[in-house]
């Protein structure tokens, strides 16, 4: 496959597609975003940050599981709503706290596998469902869950402060399976040890409390290249991705590991002068993180194989969440 149709298939992902309806809900609360000062800030990081007036700031996040998920397994719906709200709060350096859901089904085995996913991501992971809201006579099987974090206010790790000049490093965990439920899953959780699991997303609190990076996300539903895309609009920046220097499992196709959304992985920013350090701290808990390119003031996100480049998004025309413009 030429680098050409590359570039337009991630673009064209519905993984990255799904998102260009935020840029419409985003313009309803533009005019109310500003009329509360304790918001650090809100829409285009993986969680919103209220201020508490003291060291420590509330993260809030919340995630619904794609319809198509929940129709083919409501226990993976129930583990995986564990999985997303935990990424959402560590990717900003933060330390999970609590959850709630609101789950709709008129069949009880559905209800019953969903409760039983989120049990065993809470054993997982490490942190509670504490509440929530149960619609039992819906035609329909739907799950949202809500969550809480703590992080410190100096130690943010952001969507909107990356800057021309940073490294872009991609961190993954590479001991995983593609998921039962789709191509583009990548399941490295379910089958670990409780202790590593928590090790690895509590990584990015180190990271965020040595101040290794300058912005960074956890690599979603849109893939590596998507998230980075979404990273840039936020930051008005652009970035240029060396496709060789992308960490893959053995055997997996390029297009596909791209599109994936890996469970634990990150992208994130770095000044030049902390990218080993950065590096080898996610090495240490077992996260395979490699320096992929560049962040640009080009506004554009290009994927590069040798001497070769091709143009994924255009931020001065292209919208993946049109927060940023």
């Amino acid at each position: 496959m030429g680098l050409e149709m590359l570039a337009r298939h991630l673009r064209e992902f519905e993984g990255v597609s799904r998102k260009k309806p935020i840029a419409e809900i985003f313009k309803i609360f533009e005019s109310v975003r500003h009329e509360y000062g304790n918001v650090i800030a809100d829409f285009g990081d993986d969680a919103a940050v209220i201020d508490t007036g003291g060291d420590d700031v509330i993260l809030f996040a919340a995630d619904g599981i794609w319809g198509r998920i929940v129709e083919k397994s409501p226990w993976w719906t129930g583990y995986t709503s564990v999985v997303v709200n935990v990424n959402d709060i560590s990717a900003m350096g933060g330390k999970p706290l609590a959850m709630v859901n609101i789950m709709s089904s008129s069949d009880p085995e559905s209800i019953k596998g969903i409760m039983e996913g989120i049990r065993d991501g809470v054993n997982k992971f490490g942190v509670p469902m504490v509440g929530g809201h149960t619609h039992p006579d819906t035609p329909y099987n739907s799950l949202a869950v809500a969550i809480i974090g703590t992080a410190k206010k100096d130690c943010l790790i952001r969507s909107d402060t990356a800057i021309p000049g940073d490294i872009v490093v991609f961190a993954y965990d590479m001991d995983g399976r593609v998921g039962k439920n789709s191509p583009y899953s990548w399941d490295t959780t379910s089958f670990k040890d409780p202790q590593f699991v928590r090790e690895c997303y509590l990584v990015m609190v180190t990271i965020a409390e040595r101040k290794l990076v300058t912005a960074g996300k956890d690599i979603s539903n849109p893939g590596s290249i998507g998230t980075l895309g979404m990273l840039c609009e936020t930051s008005k920046v652009g970035a240029c991705v060396d496709l060789a220097k992308i960490p893959r499992p053995e055997n997996m196709d390029l297009e596909q590991w791209l599109k994936i959304y890996p469970a634990t992985g990150y992208v994130v920013t770095v000044k030049p002068e902390n990218v080993q350090e950065c590096l080898q701290t996610f090495s240490q808990v077992g996260l395979t993180a490699a320096a992929v390119g560049e962040i640009t003031d080009s506004k554009l996100v290009e994927i590069q194989d040798q001497n070769e480049k091709a143009i994924v998004f255009d931020l001065t025309k292209d919208v993946i969440t049109g927060i940023g413009e």
